[in-house]
């Protein structure tokens, strides 16, 4: 029963990522920056700028309610589209983020930047932080839902039949045990000064087991059902639900975790 669901969610996540892929060329050419709210708190309007990093086959407009909720607290928020919607390889993504990283940093004069992504956003933000010297230009890394691990979701492909991941590379590097994920997770998880949270949910229907979407050495790493037993968030969901929200905005301002169990 189990493997028949997996199957079927599995199933549901590759139609929409070809959908997705299908319409690529209509999605926006270059990441969307989201300006500042005009009365931004003065301590939010001083803080770093905010990346919010798309995933896997994720166009902007979709980011647009978290980074909407950035801005209405005073954030200057941009939007990081995945370069070919993030099917393509990983490090290659990375190091696109890091040209867009400085261009932020230009644009806005800031030193350092903070960046909350969602699923494969964080492990291409990981990758900048931990091989490209990323450590110098982030001051938090907020994930969302990311497979820091990997995810059987992506290993079942194959054993359905369709393949290494049905060719898409990134699936394939999101793979438990892939080459990529060894090298990205061997020796410290979470290098330099960054300070590193992640949220996950036991509802997430893409990163499995949960436990994957947290890191090792000195994270902060936060189920919501810990704190909010009855709050149910799918994947996509970690990115519109409140209190997925409560826990990123303590964290940009390294509060504690308290999530508003409550918030809309």
């Amino acid at each position: 029963m189990l493997l028949r669901k997996t199957a079927l969610v599995l199933a549901l996540a590759t139609a929409a990522l070809l959908a997705s892929a299908a319409t690529a060329t209509a999605a926006p050419a270059s990441p969307v920056p989201a300006t500042a709210a005009p009365t931004a708190p003065l301590a939010a309007a001083a803080a770093n700028p905010v990346i919010v990093v798309g995933g896997l086959s994720g166009i902007a407009v979709a980011y647009e309610p978290i980074a909407a909720r950035l801005r209405a607290d005073g954030y200057r928020t941009f939007i990081y589209q995945l370069p070919g919607l993030g099917l393509g390889d990983i490090p290659t993504s990375a190091r696109a983020f890091a040209g867009y990283v400085n261009q932020v940093r230009a644009s806005t004069g800031a030193a350092t930047v903070d960046v909350v992504a969602h699923s494969e956003g964080g492990l291409v933000s990981r990758y900048y932080l931990k091989r490209l010297g990323g450590t110098a230009t982030v001051g938090r890394y907020v994930s969302l839902g990311t497979p820091q691990y990997g995810t059987y979701v992506a290993n079942i492909v194959a054993f359905l039949g369709l393949g290494s991941c049905a060719g898409v590379v990134a699936c394939q590097q999101m793979t438990i045990g892939s080459a990529f994920l060894a090298d990205l997770n061997a020796g410290d998880d979470t290098p330099g000064a960054v300070r590193y949270t992640t949220i996950r949910t036991l509802q997430d229907e893409l990163v499995r087991p949960t436990g994957n979407a947290a890191v090792n050495d000195g994270a902060t790493n936060v189920l919501i059902q810990a704190y909010c037993p009855l709050r149910v968030v799918g994947h996509l969901g970690l990115v519109l639900d409140g209190t997925a929200y409560t826990i990123v905005r303590g964290a940009l301002v390294d509060g504690p975790v308290r999530p508003n169990c409550l918030a809309l």
